[in-house]
């Protein structure tokens, strides 16, 4: 079966472009909360005009909700998701669990698709969303073949996939180095595009972009996408012109209508209409390294002629109509009938006046069926005309036309009819107050090295430590300090059998609590036999999230780094809340190994966190920004990296950490010698002041 061909809309005269070249759906914003603020977006009247348009010509409307919302914006999310639901759109796009939870409670009959700001790319996560109500799941950018194939079979909800445009260098929904660096979210939608600017590599940036991936382009990979079970195609590209959906639509429309891969004059126009020095497919294959780079300058021309004539054809409006069927019945005595049917059976019927008898040439068949075949300004094409006449009848050209015209006012009435949805109530949150006088220190370490003896003395109430590095012991010390393991942020299904075994392990060594950064974890994590604690990489940003949270069975939950004191302070705790307060807050996880890119190394991916046998693990390095900046690159599993933030988070001289209601709040050590993890564990018990650069995140001034 054909995959649906999915175009971006940013604008109106953008999804007109995408329509008139062969779109089978469209994705746009509407409100405020959707990935691409910054995009023009649609008004209101704009959004109810978008939704008349694309149906009457058969082509389905999906909303972008799919940012994190504070308790504040929650109302008025679902409000926006209720009144496009009451107008008829086909799905919602939703990245935060919150929304997500309250849409499918109180809009039960709503389609909802799983954003790629889920951070989805196993199948244990795709089928735990299908299990909580999506109907399509949009996987990671990062997914290969082999894992895009294997999500396909393993899960009962549709699978959409990324197939033409830019590449995020970090996982989407992972990305914290907009926010950090400058206050504008990725996660809110308004990301400004660090990975795009220059850095050095252990040294000072300079003409190298060593995050600035080329747009991805799977046009020679369609039919083994459609072998696959792959339901939706998506083309990247709300912040792009009109032209240049028009172009890439058009393309893709037509690789799909004739079952092939892109002609040389096809590719080229691809890349004349955006390209960052060529194109990538090494995702898809599986393949990583620095051929998938490139930049895009300010200056590069566009495209002129290409783009006017995809402007002249799209304004034009007659390159997308629907083929619709005639069949007229003018009788003597009775008035006249036009029945019109489109494609998918629906039928309507209007009638008209009582023919006269003819005082002198009668109407014919011929001219009955040329004045119906006109059909120009509207979204229609008469496909065929049945005519049933009987003689000497005349009608006046002015009843046919109106005959007409009612016909295909009816048939339009009907395939742009909004189905039958419920809007139940809104369920109240649960009453469950898991808010603590004060909360308890944890620690996360990024190397077993750097538990000591010192540190332990000082009784953390949890320490998590990454489960690959905790199977490989032989024992753990004893003591009041809960043991958890954290299990990797990234990883495949052909990693599950490894890490199942992992934790099995553990627990055998004393190992209570697992943490859980993906939606995917829980079906790994959820007949362990554990404590299931949630991570940061959840984006938990409101009470609604740890609501849903409790329900999957999570005894506590790390609340977003994003938050301001004052929304996390105002956080109904249902369950139990742990926030960092120190440490270099995670900006990107990469599935690009940066160290590799840079210098070459024969580490495993499959291989452990810190690789022994290359230079991913035996010292720290850095990338520098234009400001000498400096971002530690940390190793992960699966041959990794995770861009850590160029300042320490210091909080030990605020009280107000400890007036916020948490339960936990943690220490995150990554690139800290043993003995310094010790020291400042102390120094937070002592409530001391920091010393050299630090940094107070994002807990006082917030994010856009």
């Amino acid at each position: 079966m054909k995959p649906e061909l999915l175009s971006p809309a940013g604008s109106p005269e953008a999804l007109r472009a995408a329509v008139q070249n062969g779109a089978d759906a469209v994705y746009l914003g509407w409100g405020e909360f959707n990935a691409r603020r910054s995009a023009k977006n649609f008004s209101d009247e704009d959004f109810a005009a978008a939704l008349t348009y694309c149906h009457e010509r058969g082509v389905r409307v999906f909303l972008t909700l799919n940012t994190l919302v504070t308790d504040r914006e929650l109302p008025k999310a679902l409000e926006t998701a209720a009144a496009a639901c009451e107008m008829g759109v086909d799905a919602i796009l939703v990245q935060d669990w919150g929304l997500f939870d309250l849409m499918r409670k109180v809009l039960p009959d709503q389609p909802l698709h799983a954003s790629t700001q889920m951070s989805v790319f196993t199948s244990g996560g795709a089928r735990e969303l299908a299990a909580d109500g999506c109907e399509r799941v949009v996987i990671a950018r990062e997914c290969s073949a082999e894992d895009t194939a294997e999500i396909c079979r393993a899960c009962p909800a549709e699978v959409e996939i990324f197939t033409h445009g830019a590449l995020c260098m970090c996982y989407s929904g992972q990305c914290a180095m907009s926010a950090m660096v400058g206050g504008r979210s990725g996660n809110r939608g308004r990301c400004a595009q660090p990975c795009r600017l220059p850095y050095g590599f252990d040294a000072p940036a300079k003409n190298s972009f060593p995050l600035s991936l080329k747009d991805s382009c799977l046009a020679g990979n369609l039919q083994e996408m459609a072998d696959m079970g792959v339901d939706c195609l998506k083309l990247e590209g709300r912040m792009k012109r009109p032209e240049y959906v028009a172009v890439v639509t058009r393309i893709y429309a037509r690789l799909l209508a004739e079952n092939r891969g892109p002609t040389a004059g096809e590719a080229a126009e691809l890349e004349q209409a955006f390209s960052r020095d060529g194109f990538t497919d090494w995702y898809w294959r599986g393949t990583h390294g620095t051929g998938m780079f490139g930049t895009r300058p300010e200056s590069a021309p566009e495209p002129k002629d290409l783009f006017d004539k995809a402007r002249r054809a799209y304004e034009a409006g007659n390159l997308r109509t629907v083929p619709v069927r005639f069949s007229c019945v003018i009788r003597c005595g009775l008035p006249c009938t036009l029945t019109a049917s489109d494609d998918f059976g629906r039928s309507v019927t209007v009638s008209g006046p009582i023919p006269e008898a003819a005082r002198n040439r009668p109407l014919t068949a011929a001219e009955l069926e040329l004045r119906l075949q006109k059909t120009g300004g509207t979204a229609y094409r008469c496909e065929a005309v049945t005519v049933t006449l009987d003689d000497g009848l005349s009608l006046p050209a002015s009843a046919v036309n109106a005959l007409r015209r009612d016909a295909l006012a009816a048939l339009s009435a009907v395939r742009t009819a909004v189905p039958p949805r419920r809007m139940l109530p809104v369920p109240p949150l649960s009453d469950a107050d898991c808010s603590a006088a004060a909360p308890q220190f944890t620690v996360s370490v990024a190397s077993l090295e750097q538990i000591t003896p010192p540190l332990l003395r000082q009784c953390p109430a949890r320490i998590y430590v990454p489960l690959e590095q905790l199977s490989g012991c032989p024992t753990l010390p004893s003591g009041d300090t809960e043991w958890c393991a954290v299990l990797p942020r990234v990883w495949r299904d052909r990693d599950e059998v490894n890490l199942i075994r992992q934790i099995r392990h553990v627990r055998k060594l004393g190992v209570t609590g697992l943490l859980l950064g993906n939606i995917g974890h829980f079906s790994l994590a959820r007949d362990s036999g554990l404590q299931l604690y949630g991570d940061f990489g959840l984006n938990v940003f409101n009470s609604r999230s740890l609501a849903y949270l409790r329900e999957k069975g999570l005894s506590s939950a790390c609340v977003s780094f994003e938050l301001r004191f004052a929304q996390i302070r105002d956080l109904q705790k249902c369950l139990p809340a742990e926030a960092i307060i120190y440490g270099r807050l995670p900006l990107m996880i990469t599935e690009n190994c940066l160290v590799q890119n840079h210098d070459g190394c024969s580490c495993d991916r499959a291989g452990p966190a810190v690789p022994e046998n290359g230079p991913c693990g035996k010292q720290t390095h850095v990338l520098r920004d234009r400001t000498d900046a400096a971002f530690p690159l940390l190793p992960l599993f699966g041959h990794r990296t995770e861009v850590e933030n160029s300042r320490v988070l210091w909080l030990a001289d605020r009280p107000d950490y400890r007036q916020l209601g948490l339960s936990f709040a943690r220490l995150r050590f990554t690139t800290e010698s043993p003995e310094t993890c010790a020291q400042v564990l102390a120094l937070y018990h002592a409530g001391a002041p920091a010393t050299g650069e630090f940094t107070r995140g994002l807990y006082d001034r917030g994010v856009e």
